[in-house]
Order: structure tokens, then C-alpha cells, then sequence
């Protein structure tokens, strides 16, 4: 059976981090695809960080993800709301694993009844997220490629 992954992400920006979980995910997959959500908290669109994981990962599928549900939780009603959007995203890839290292991993996959596979959720290997990076990107700048960081918009 063909082994089709896939992770969600804003890739706002598109770190070390990032780059584990996408490159771990290449390793186990015959398929892997990355979907990539647009979001006003960087400067950057949707196709620009798509273009930084192309550059790295051109064999990688992106799958943008352009007016995004603003409800976000793991409550019932929210799950539902985004797994809804999710769900026609993905309608006809005959996905077998989701991919993250964030608590809603467990609801994505539950939801689409696959596997759940989770990559450094304790962030152990790559100690650091977008939100640190945002906060200070030039003390991060190890964690960013840098023709990400040199097109990386606050």
C-alpha cells in the first residue's frame, strides 16, 4: 500500500524546524504533501512560502490554502470548522498519515482516520518555533535558511 503523507502549516517562517518534520516525513512517505495556509501575522503570502519549501523540497506537493477558517482550538466546534476546510483540501489524495509536532495532530488524524505521526513535539532535535523567530529573527537566524531570512517580512 502506498504510504501518502501530508502536514499543514503557515511556514510563517519556514524554519529548521519545519524542515525536520517535512524532511522525516520524506524519508517514511512514498508521497508527502504540504499545505500551506495563508495568515496576516508576516508580510509574506501564501506563494512566497510556498516558493521557500519548493526551493528545499521540489519534490513535496503544495496545496495552498487561501481564505482559512479564523477559529482555531481544539474544542469540538472548532476541530469541526477546520477539519471541514481541511477535509476539501484534501478531497480525492488518499491520504495515510498526517504529520506534526502540535497537539492537533491527534485531531487531524482522528478526524480522517489515518496515522498520526508526531516529529520532535518537544522540540528536543530543532529547539525552536515561528513564534520565537518572530519575536527576534535576528538572534534565531540559525534556525532560518537564509534566503528565508532575507525575505522573511515582519
Amino acid at each position: 500500500m502506498k504510504k501518502v503523507g501530508f502536514t499543514i502549516g503557515k511556514f510563517a517562517p519556514l524554519h529548521k524546524g519545519h524542515q525536520y518534520l517535512i524532511e522525516t516525513a520524506m524519508k517514511e512517505m512514498d508521497e508527502f504533501y504540504i499545505v500551506v495556509y495563508d495568515t496576516d501575522i508576516i508580510k509574506n503570502p501564501v506563494e512566497e512560502r510556498a516558493n521557500w519549501i519548493k526551493k528545499l523540497y521540489p519534490k513535496a506537493h503544495i496545496i495552498y490554502a487561501f481564505n482559512s477558517p479564523k477559529q482555531y482550538g481544539l474544542d469540538k466546534e472548532s476541530v469541526n470548522i477546520q477539519m471541514d476546510y481541511l477535509s476539501k483540501l484534501i478531497k480525492g489524495i488518499p491520504v495515510t498519515h498526517f504529520y506534526s509536532s502540535e497537539p492537533y495532530g491527534e485531531k487531524v488524524a482522528e478526524y480522517l482516520n489515518i496515522n498520526n505521526r508526531i516529529v520532535d513535539k518537544e522540540r528536543i532535535t530543532v529547539p525552536i518555533s515561528a513564534n520565537k523567530i518572530r519575536q527576534d529573527s535576528n538572534t534565531n537566524s540559525k534556525y532560518l535558511e537564509g534566503f528565508v531570512y532575507k525575505e522573511f517580512k515582519i
